[in-house]
């Protein structure tokens, strides 16, 4: 469920029209409903009420921008970030450091050293490598680091190839079989506390077949180190629940998640962290854009929105579909292709496809926008960067400004010998 519904005709976010915000601010622009963001998370929450001890913390790659931040950290929730910059967002969001927990492959000494400084709550390592080179930063600054090893148990999340991070032959974790063997000697340095494993399979799963398989294999892991005579109190199992982006999409729920790591880790007796993004910030948000004007096409007419793929690139990467509705529909339907106006042939929305009849100057949404999207936005063509809107209720507020290009040719400069 989410918080864009139609009244009197035209779309709405919460009680504000879409077309309200598109007149004040233009568009593109994403627009976020507060009422959607915090519902998801509650619901998240409440899917994990069988499990006693257990950590929450917002994947912000997923949706970095500070007021979303905002919002989950007031409704409890820490942060999974992969940067020192995600990092910043989330203490600047009011999240406890020691709520933070820092992923991603290629950490900087100067990223582990700053974020041992603030005092985060978890590393989760990468490679042996990776914990060795954190004990020595964390020991010349007389302090412990708080581990994690993350673990890649070879189980194939079923998901789109570019999202799959659990399989043998992707980057992430270290091979389970020497898993044991990595972090026994890395619980014998100096400078690291190691509590724990991590896992994360990929993302937009689903089924929960695939995460009930890796969990499994972390549990029997877990086992085998702590009769090794080592501690393992904390277990990150990451996120990757999906969300519906088109009709006939079945996902699995949040409680069914919930019930089955319940199950999984009844009889583990440790914190069980979780990483969701998607199936929080997913449906919380959409991109809105004007229509270009329609022109026609061999077998379908192009509907050219001012939205891009430098907008919103997932259909460009993944072949993702979004939704795509008028915000003042007629009831009328066309088959067409809709693109953006970027000097690319994978500036492609849909091909083919059903939706509401629109003519130059209509508004309309690419709905499920929320995540995976102005986080991933860029400025090719020299265009400019979309801005982002949070409405709460009646009321509403730009919380990232366009930057146009004039602002982004100012940070250039020319060097004096081609003055």
């Amino acid at each position: 469920m989410d918080h864009f519904d139609y009244s009197a005709g035209a779309l709405r976010c919460e009680d504000v029209p879409l077309a309200d915000i598109a007149a004040a601010v233009g568009t593109p622009v994403y627009v976020y409903s507060q009422a959607t963001l915090s519902r998801h998370a509650r619901v998240f929450a409440e899917g994990l009420a069988g499990v006693p001890r257990k950590a929450l913390a917002f994947a912000v790659k997923s949706n970095p921008n500070l007021a979303v931040l905002r919002v989950l950290a007031r409704e409890g929730y820490g942060a999974d970030v992969v940067s020192a910059g995600e990092m910043d967002r989330a203490l600047a969001a009011g999240m406890a450091p020691s709520s933070i927990v820092f992923s991603g492959v290629g950490k900087t000494r100067t990223e582990m050293a700053q974020a041992l400084a603030a005092g985060i709550g978890q590393f989760n390592l990468e490679s042996e490598e990776e914990g060795v080179e954190l004990a020595e930063i964390a020991a010349s600054m007389g302090l412990i680091a708080e581990a994690a090893l993350r673990i890649n148990p070879d189980v194939d999340a079923g998901t789109h190839g570019k999202i799959s991070t659990g399989k043998a032959e992707n980057k992430f974790g270290v091979a389970y079989d020497r898993a044991a063997g990595i972090y026994a000697a890395l619980s014998a340095l100096p400078g690291l506390h190691m509590r724990g494993l991590a896992v994360h399979i990929g993302s937009q799963l689903a089924s929960i077949a695939p995460l009930e398989a890796a969990f499994v294999k972390m549990g029997a892991l877990m086992r085998q180190i702590r009769g090794q005579g080592l501690s393992v109190s904390h277990m990150d199992l990451g996120g990757g629940v999906g969300v519906p982006y088109k009709p006939g999409d079945v996902f699995p729920s949040p409680a069914e998640y919930g019930a089955m790591v319940a199950r999984v880790t009844a009889d583990w007796d440790a914190t069980i962290m979780f990483e969701p993004g998607r199936v929080i910030a997913g449906n919380s948000g959409v991109l809105v854009t004007q229509v270009v004007r329609v022109k026609p096409g061999v077998a379908a007419p192009f509907v050219i929105v001012d939205a891009a793929m430098n907008d919103l690139a997932r259909p460009a990467l993944y072949d993702a579909w979004h939704d795509f509705v008028a915000v003042a529909p007629n009831g009328a339907k066309m088959t067409a292709n809709i693109v953006g106006p970027i000097c690319e042939s994978s500036d492609t929305f849909a091909m083919g496809r059903e939706i509401d009849v629109v003519a130059a100057g209509d508004l309309a949404v690419f709905r499920t926008a929320g995540a995976y999207g102005a986080t991933m936005a860029n400025t090719y063509n020299s265009r400019a960067l979309v801005p982002e809107v949070m409405v709460d209720g009646a009321r509403w507020a730009i919380v990232a400004n366009r930057i146009d290009p004039a602002t982004i040719l100012a940070a250039e400069h020319v060097p004096d010998w081609l003055k």
